[in-house]
């Protein structure tokens, strides 16, 4: 079975017009899949009903096999706070808190204590290079340290999945391939499943799988459909 399956996922905003359209995917546990396409074509949307932030109009989505599209906003909210987690390709920091502050920010909303993941914030302050920084504000540290503090902190809480919107779109070309060959490290170190989207074909390159995604459809490397949607979807 696999972790992540959509299943028909067709969506549209209040000018009717479709920004996903049947799309069926399926991640294994562990994979680290890029879907690349440009502005536009409905990947950030795509990621945000696999997240379980936004709630598609038609199509299902299944984690571990449960039917995350049926529960309640609090249930999804749990979620969120214990499987998943999110990059942003702004970086979204608190600014009047620490880089380490930050990175604790989700342990401290599940109840844990800071003494409970102590050892956890060294060990990712060291694997992500910001050891030295760990008492700076944001505004100190470079724009490539700040999208490697949002991963920490998107790791603190030991999450099944990463979804990245964009990771690198706000930093250079070195600062952009540092931070790839950090989340492919992460993919196969930690074994966790890495989803993300981008435009950016160099850092698509950076997964195990590339899924293109076209005016709402998702295709393969060869151009047909990435799924038959036929036999992708539940009776």
């Amino acid at each position: 079975m696999a972790l992540i399956e959509l299943k028909g996922i067709s969506h549209s905003y209040v000018d009717g017009v479709n920004v996903l359209d049947g799309v069926c995917l399926g991640i294994e546990r562990g994979e680290f899949v890029s879907i690349l396409g440009a502005s536009g074509s409905g990947k950030t949307t795509l990621l945000s009903i696999m997240g379980g932030i936004e709630k598609p109009k038609q199509g299902k989505v299944y984690i571990d096999g449960e039917d995350i599209t049926a529960y309640s906003e609090s249930k999804l909210a749990v979620l969120r706070r214990t499987k998943l987690s999110f990059v942003f390709q702004f970086f979204n920091l608190a600014s009047y808190l620490t880089v380490e502050q930050n990175i604790l920010v989700p342990a401290l909303l599940q109840g844990k204590s800071r003494a409970e993941v102590a050892s956890d914030l060294d060990r990712l302050l060291e694997y992500t290079g910001l050891t030295g920084r760990r008492k700076a504000l944001p505004a100190r540290i470079s724009g490539g340290e700040q999208q490697r503090a949002a991963i920490a902190r998107g790791l603190i809480v030991k999450p099944e999945m990463v979804f990245l919107d964009e990771p690198t779109g706000n930093l250079d070309s070195k600062n952009s391939r540092d931070i790839m060959e950090l989340l492919r490290k992460i993919n196969s170190e930690y074994g966790v499943t890495v989803v993300q989207v981008t435009h950016n074909e160099a850092n698509a390159g950076y997964g195990t799988r590339v899924v293109m995604m076209r005016d709402g459809k998702l295709y393969s490397a060869d151009g047909g459909y990435a799924y038959e949607r036929d036999s992708q979807t539940h009776s």
